[in-house]
């Protein structure tokens, strides 16, 4: 068995337990998720074997006793070599965001859809909201991502109200005589909804401030998603291979073809920090 944990938040643990899904899928290995055995109850993994709190303590007091080896894709040693530690332990644990293997991902993305799936009360919650939208309405979902964003990494991927509504303008010009709904998920509780209505008369602009679940599964119904760069973005558009245009930089000019779906995001995903990290030095 497998145990895969790590200290990200919900998104970065869908994102992180799908990559070693994935490879033990491939290689005939069981995977238990340890955040989603206790933290995330909205979704169906939470509710499958073994994904439970005794499970999770049981994991914990083997580690402290060192009864159960831990591996960790934290970079300093090679993927390969960590592969080989896990083929050859029939229990583990796993931690460390850098573990990728988009192949077996993508190849397995359905199965991992389906974990992920929301439990019933929020997609009801979520499909209320959206029946606010007319059927000739195209969905934007924007993440307006603030808190860590002020000063992780010098704040780079930190947009102002500004920003984010220069882009939602710059969205409806790709898509003119179409209305346009907005949908904003943020963990801004100060946002200013009513200067984005201002500044957006055209649009109807909604705050549904729903729990993180919600907020993802909103985002995951939405028909095109932007914001800045964030794994939660790109778990959204997981669910259906949304569209999805990240912020960067200066804001200018983008188009159609800048939108581009979970597979091509994913595979990309640790390019856009390399890049950014590089801007920076």
């Amino acid at each position: 068995m497998i145990f895969v944990t790590d200290k990200g938040r919900m998104a970065n643990n869908i994102f992180q337990y799908g990559q070693l899904y994935a490879w033990g899928r491939e290689h005939g290995r069981k995977t238990v998720s340890m955040r989603f055995a206790y933290k995330y109850p909205d979704f169906k993994i939470a509710h499958t074997s073994y994904h439970n709190i005794l499970v999770y303590l049981l994991v914990k007091l083997l580690v402290k006793l060192h009864l159960l080896p831990v591996i960790n894709f934290d970079g300093s040693v090679s993927q390969p070599e960590l592969e080989q530690r896990m083929a050859s332990h029939k229990n583990i644990l796993v931690t460390g965001w850098s573990v990728r293997f988009y192949d077996f991902f993508i190849k397995y993305k359905a199965e991992i859809i389906d974990l992920f799936q929301f439990k019933p009360q929020v997609r009801r919650r979520v499909a209320a909201i959206l029946q606010q939208s007319s059927a000739d309405a195209i969905k934007l979902g924007v993440h307006i991502r603030r808190g860590d964003y002020k000063t992780w990494m010098g704040g780079c991927l930190y947009y102002n109200d500004d920003q984010y509504i220069e882009v939602i303008r710059q969205f409806a010009t790709i898509h003119p005589n179409r209305k346009i709904d907005v949908y904003i998920c943020t963990n801004d509780p100060q946002l200013d909804i009513a200067y984005y209505r201002q500044q957006l008369p055209t649009m109807d602009v909604y705050l549904p401030s729903g729990s993180p679940a919600e907020d993802l599964c909103l985002l995951s119904e939405c028909d095109y998603l932007t914001g800045a760069l964030s794994s939660f973005t790109l778990v959204a558009s997981m669910y259906h291979n949304t569209p999805l245009y990240w912020m960067s930089g200066e804001i200018g000019n983008f188009t159609e073809s800048d939108f581009h779906d979970f597979d091509y995001q994913s595979m990309h995903f640790d390019e856009y920090f390399v890049r950014l990290t590089q801007s920076l030095n």
